[in-house]
């Protein structure tokens, strides 16, 4: 691969595609993914990760793909000759896993309080549903309580 001054970034790349300045792409297979060569003018660059300013590689062809052909690059050769699925390395995320379950238990139980509050609307629109008064509301438990109290009182003598 070339050395790492010998590069370009996203935003150079895109200037270039759009100003057609770009006269070939290459894919290159590398220990780790795909790397990216293009050629302009009488250079070629490799494409550097944004970030890290290093080599970018691409796990997935797939992605790359995509990623060409966003920034206009629909045609380009492939080198697979270096290239060795076994080497790529994935990145493991258990903390997501968590999340995910915590998502899915907030969706259901969403589902289940909008599934509620739909009864309760419909119950609320119902013309044979009976209303109680706040005032009788209270009064029917304040005789609850009394008889609860009355009962504890005759349990404990």
């Amino acid at each position: 691969m070339m050395a790492a001054h010998e590069t370009i970034d996203h935003v150079t790349l895109t200037h270039l595609v759009e100003a057609g300045a770009v006269r070939a792409a290459h894919v290159i297979g590398q220990l780790g993914g795909w790397a990216v060569v293009v050629e302009y003018g009488m250079v070629e660059r490799a494409l550097t990760a944004q970030r890290s300013r290093q080599v970018r590689l691409f796990k997935k062809m797939e992605t790359l793909i995509g990623y060409l052909s966003g920034v206009g690059i629909t045609r380009f050769d492939v080198d697979a000759a270096n290239y060795d699925p076994a080497t790529i390395k994935t990145v493991s995320r258990p903390d997501s896993r968590a999340a995910l379950k915590k998502a899915h238990q907030a969706a259901a139980y969403d589902e289940w309080f909008r599934a509620q509050v739909e009864i309760g609307l419909k119950e609320a629109d119902d013309p044979n549903t009976q209303w109680v008064s706040n005032e009788d509301a209270k009064a029917g438990w304040a005789a609850k309580r009394a008889a609860l109290a009355k009962r504890a009182k005759r349990g404990a003598s």
